[in-house]
């Protein structure tokens, strides 16, 4: 099953419709590989011709969100980012840079396993996690 289509049932499931901007947001965030704005959403759609308030794109995320769907991802700078919630591979967390703004996703097994020991040993069920990390890229950083 695609994300997409998991995202469809999980609304279904919650008695919550699919319309046309649903849909839209749906299917543009199934293909992305890491997070993004609101407005960077809406910019995006209505680039490819949708028809579609960026309000619209609010309420879509914000029930995306609260069917488990979609992870909504803060990295400090006062916007809310939003990507599909998928474990296993697709799992990632962030790297920001202060200077620029860059957002670049990575995966690291060991920070997982850490993750995994702190779980362990706390007793813990950790349901979802994200780590950002702050600095400065390879553009920004001082030589």
């Amino acid at each position: 099953m695609t994300w997409q289509q998991e995202a469809r049932e999980r609304l279904a499931e919650t008695g919550q419709r699919v319309g046309s901007a649903r849909a839209a947001v749906i299917d543009f965030l199934g293909e992305q590989s890491c997070c993004l704005g609101a407005q960077e959403i809406h910019e995006a759609l209505a680039a490819g011709g949708a028809r579609i308030g960026l309000a619209s794109v609010y309420r879509a995320v914000d029930s995306l969100v609260d069917v488990g769907v979609v992870q909504r991802v803060e990295v400090g700078d006062g916007i809310a980012r939003y990507e599909p919630a998928r474990g296993g591979a697709g799992h990632h967390h962030h790297l920001v840079c202060d200077d620029c703004g860059k957002l670049e996703p990575f995966h690291d097994d060991a920070l997982e396993a850490a993750i995994e020991a702190v779980e362990r040993s706390t007793g813990y069920a950790v349901a979802s996690h994200d780590v950002v990390l702050h600095g400065a890229c390879t553009d920004c950083r001082p030589a």
